[in-house]
C-alpha cells in the first residue's frame, strides 16, 4: 500500500542508573530514545520502533524481518579495542553493551541490505563494523591548511560549521543535491581509516570527516552531525530524513 508508513527500527540509548540519597535502591538500567529523534522520523513519514537491547539473535532477526529500515543514533564512545587499539582509555566514556548489540545489528542490516541512516556514534560504529578505525580526539587533529578547527562539541540546536559534500554522492542526493550545508556538532571522535566498502563523502571545511556512505547499498548513509535536532530549521536536514524514509518505503 503506497500510503503505508515505513517501520524504522531505532537502536536504544543505554544508561546505567546509580543510587542516590533520594533513591538509594539500585534502579534498573534504562533504554531510551531521544524525542527529537522520534519526532524527526514521524515528521518524515515513518513509524519509529525503539528496539530492546538484546543478546538474542532470534529476537534481533525478528525485528529486522519486521522492519523497513534502521536508524542508529549517537551516544557513548565506541571502544577502541574493537579495532585492536589497547591504549588506556576512559572506561566511563564507553558502553560495551551498545557496542555488542549495535555491531551485530549493523552487520545483519548490511547483509539484508536494509536502508540505514546513522548519526554521530552510529556513524563511527558503522565504520568500525566495516573494518575501519576512529580518531578519538578531534580537538587534537591538524586542521586543513589555512584553517583553524571549528568547535565540534556541544552545539546541537544551531549550525556550528559548514560541511562540504561530494557532488553526486548518495548523501548529496539525500540532502536535496546540496554540496555545501550547515551542520550542528557534538562529538570529540570521528572516522579515521575507512572500513571496507565505506566512502568518505563529506568533511567540515576544517577537514574533519563528517559523512560516509556505502556505495551499492540501497541506502547506507552516516553523518557525524545530529540532524534530529535541526530538521525543523534546516531544509537539508529535513531532506535527509525524508530521503531515508523514502528509501525505507
Amino acid at each position: 500500500m503506497a500510503s503505508r508508513r515505513p517501520l524504522v527500527l531505532v537502536s536504544p540509548r543505554w544508561e546505567r542508573k546509580t543510587p542516590t540519597a533520594q533513591v538509594p535502591e539500585q534502579l534498573a538500567t534504562e533504554e531510551s530514545m531521544a524525542c527529537v529523534f522520534a519526532d524527526a522520523l514521524v515528521a518524515a513519514g515513518a513509524t519509529p520502533l525503539m528496539m530492546a537491547l538484546t543478546d538474542d539473535d532470534a529476537v534481533l532477526d525478528h525485528y529486522l524481518e519486521l522492519a523497513d529500515g534502521l536508524a542508529v543514533p549517537g551516544g557513548q564512545d565506541v571502544d577502541p579495542r574493537l579495532w585492536g587499539d589497547d591504549a588506556p582509555y576512559d572506561e566511563g566514556l564507553l558502553c560495551p553493551e551498545r557496542d555488542r548489540f549495535e555491531s551485530r545489528l549493523l552487520r545483519r542490516a548490511l547483509e539484508l541490505d536494509k536502508p540505514i541512516l546513522t548519526t554521530c556514534r552510529g556513524t563511527q560504529l558503522l565504520n568500525v563494523v566495516l573494518g575501519g578505525t576512529l580518531c578519538m580526539d578531534v580537538p587534537g587533529l591538524e586542521p586543513r591548511e589555512g584553517m583553524a578547527l571549528w568547535r565540534h562539541q556541544m552545539v546541537l540546536n544551531d549550525p556550528a560549521h559548514p560541511v562540504e559534500v561530494e557532488g553526486g554522492s548518495a548523501l548529496s542526493r539525500a540532502l536535496g543535491g546540496a554540496t555545501l550545508v550547515q551542520a550542528n556538532s557534538s562529538h570529540h571522535c570521528c572516522v579515521g581509516r575507512l572500513g571496507e566498502g565505506a566512502r568518505l563523502v563529506a568533511r567540515a571545511t576544517d577537514g574533519v570527516p563528517e559523512g560516509i556512505e556505502v556505495p551499492g547499498a540501497r541506502f547506507c548513509v552516516g553523518v557525524q552531525w545530529h540532524p534530529e535536532y535541526t530538521w525543523r530549521s534546516l531544509e537539508t536536514d529535513r531532506a535527509l530524513w525524508r530521503s531515508f524514509v523514502e528509501a525505507c518505503r
